[in-house]
């Protein structure tokens, strides 16, 4: 049984919600998303907020509860607040910094790396090794920060590279003589 699943998802003053069928629409101060749930769960508004269970009790149907009810949960938290993603940059002579629309990453290649930012999506440069992506999306933000740490990801011996704010890099002890 779903736990997380069972709990309906609130929405907050400020935020209008429609569900027509499968179809769950939201918009709220930070723009509007809207996103099409499986056919394997049923999708209802409620004085409580909006209420996901499961058509069956096939382990599918099970499974695609918990995470329908996230989905909407992320819908309208990204409305309302956005979602962040922050990364680091660290390596001798690496930066980043924002040209227009184009972020322009120098990572110790023969080239400079540019990487246009996609619609939706805003990404700031509070410093030159400091990368912050923000938008209302949850999965383009995260998407987006997984294809700018993917240019250099970091390296287990000297720790180089683009890495998410926080992330443990594991380190490897050099050759030895």
């Amino acid at each position: 049984m779903s736990r997380t699943g069972a709990r309906a998802v609130p929405v907050p003053d400020g935020v209008n919600a429609n569900v027509d069928g499968q179809s769950v629409s939201v918009k709220g101060p930070k723009g509007e998303l809207s996103a099409i749930l499986v056919d394997d769960v049923e999708v209802q508004m409620t004085d409580d907020g909006i209420k996901i269970s499961p058509r069956s009790e096939t382990k599918r149907a099970r499974s695609m509860w918990g995470m329908s009810r996230t989905q909407v949960a992320n819908l309208i938290d990204g409305v309302t607040n956005g979602f962040e993603k922050s990364l680091e940059i660290i390596g001798v002579g690496y930066r980043a910094q924002l040209q227009g629309k184009t972020l322009q990453l120098q990572l110790g290649l023969s080239h400079d790396v540019k990487y246009p930012v996609p619609d939706g999506i805003e990404i700031k440069c509070p410093s030159q090794t400091e990368i912050v992506v923000s938008g209302i999306d949850k999965q383009k933000v995260g998407q987006v920060a997984a294809e700018i740490r993917r240019f250099r990801p970091p390296e287990p011996y000297k720790g180089k590279g683009i890495r998410y704010a926080g992330e443990y890099v594991f380190r490897k002890e050099g050759k030895k003589k």
